[in-house]
């Protein structure tokens, strides 16, 4: 009887260990790519910026414009550095902490990664010879290469959400009694999933790259420091802000309608709807209670539910009764993480409806502090809710790591102490971003000196070189 009992009891401890490498699994994996996101939302949008003020010099002649060029080509050159380390990273924590995810699915959905990694060392070649191509090459040839920086950037982007994509809607390949056959990595690349998730996170990350660049000018003038200079940075952010925040709702409206189609019970855990209805309503605020299978304290808007999944109000909406409990992803923090999503996109579309209201009929609103200050409060927003729409994405996602065939719990490394990667690579990131903030607050101090040539400090700087 002794023996049993300990047997039982080493079973227990070991059963509990390996749970908290699970977590912790889960929680390097969260943590890696919350912020490695930031890393990427900016890399596919700031060389944009960048090209577009360099574009306005080309157009106009008017130094400042070189100058902001350059200074906003020193922050992505700096982001840049630092997604390439992050993204390296990743790539080694998804052998080592999912290696039966990758045994299997490495060789189906290999290809985007692959071509991503292309599209990386592209973006590299083209940052090169624009940081150094000033006064070297044709002025339109090198704007064209900070242009490739954005266009590769933002493929690099597209095709990783093609692979995330894959593991919502597998395709491309046959499974039998857990074997993959007839393989098709086109097929599986350009999967159901990849246009809508690509589309929407294209458009979060113009918002919240455009919204945070102009928060940050947005203080400087406030502060009073080089105003024309921030001014004009401020109005270019501001516009790629706005083009995400009006383009989200649309690419939301995809996003959401395919989810519909393919993962209802994400569908059901976003809006924490669990019983099977015609003419849903859509839920905003509220509380699930999971156990009761019920959603307290929130406001129901009828039938919209209905409409928004299928463009009839009348439609029937599968609930979260209907599928085995064993396969509900965590209804509480999905619904959570949907609705600050949702809440965040709304304020910022008001904040672009009170700035174009400004720019055609109250143009003496653009120089007031109350506008500014909306905008530097604003400044995180974008990734606010980007974060919780990855979330959304991912969370929803469970307990598959490859929707339907792969749960999460059997994908993860056997090895122990994952634990203590978890403290490494956060202690990683962590680190990452005090230098990321030191040398992006370097860059922003440095603004008189470099970059504004109608401040007298870069006269004087000009006459010592």
């Amino acid at each position: 009887m002794l023996y049993i009992s300990n047997l039982c009891v080493n079973l227990l401890i070991q059963k509990l260990m390996i749970m908290d490498d699970f977590l912790a699994a889960r929680a390097q994996m969260a943590m890696s790519l919350g912020f490695h996101i930031i890393f990427s939302c900016v890399g596919m949008v700031m060389p944009f910026l960048m090209a577009f003020a360099h574009w306005k010099y080309l157009k106009t002649n008017n130094e400042i414009y070189k100058g902001l060029t350059k200074a906003w080509s020193k922050g992505v050159a700096i982001l840049f550095a630092t997604g390439a380390v992050s993204g390296t990273m990743l790539s080694f924590e998804l052998g080592l902490l999912w290696p039966q995810f990758m045994k299997h699915a490495g060789p189906i959905f290999g290809m985007p990664f692959s071509l991503e990694g292309t599209a990386f060392f592209i973006e590299a070649i083209a940052i090169g010879f624009f940081l150094y191509g000033w006064d070297r090459f044709n002025k339109w040839f090198h704007w064209f290469c900070g242009f490739l920086v954005g266009v590769s950037g933002l493929a690099s982007g597209i095709l990783v959400v093609a692979a995330n994509a894959w593991m919502n809607s597998p395709a491309g390949f046959d499974y039998v009694n857990g074997q993959y056959s007839n393989i098709d990595p086109i097929k599986a690349m350009f999967n159901d999933a990849w246009f809508p998730q690509a589309l929407h996170m294209t458009v979060a990350a113009f918002c919240a790259t455009g919204f945070a660049v102009a928060g940050v000018h947005a203080y400087m003038i406030l502060r009073k420091k080089n105003i024309e200079f921030h001014t004009k940075a401020f109005k270019i952010a501001a516009g790629f802000a706005l083009i995400g925040a009006f383009g989200a709702p649309l690419s939301g409206d995809v996003a959401a309608k395919s989810v519909a189609e393919r993962q209802p019970i994400k569908l059901a855990a976003m809006e924490a709807h669990f019983k099977t209805e015609k003419g849903a309503a859509f839920v905003i605020g509220g509380i699930p209670d999971e156990d009761k299978g019920e959603i307290k304290y929130a406001i129901k808007i009828p039938k919209v539910l209905s409409f928004l999944v299928s463009n009839d109000f009348n439609a029937e909406v599968k609930g979260l009764n209907d599928f085995p409990r064993d396969e509900w992803p965590p209804v509480i923090v999905v619904h959570f993480a949907f609705q600050i999503m949702i809440f965040f996109g709304v304020i910022m579309i008001i904040i672009g409806i009170i700035y174009l209201y400004a720019v055609f009929f109250k143009k003496e609103w653009l120089n007031k502090n109350w506008l500014l200050k909306t905008f530097l409060i604003a400044t995180p927003f974008g990734y606010i809710a980007l974060e919780a729409g990855w979330t959304v994405t991912e969370v929803g996602r469970q307990p598959w790591i490859i929707y339907g065939i792969m749960r999460t719990v059997d994908a993860v490394t056997p090895m122990p102490g994952i634990q203590y990667s978890f403290y490494f690579f956060t202690a990683v990131f962590v680190s990452l971003s005090f230098v990321i903030v030191f040398l992006l607050t370097r860059q922003i101090k440095m603004v008189p000196k470099l970059y504004d040539p109608t401040d007298p400090q870069f006269n004087a700087k000009q006459k010592k070189l």
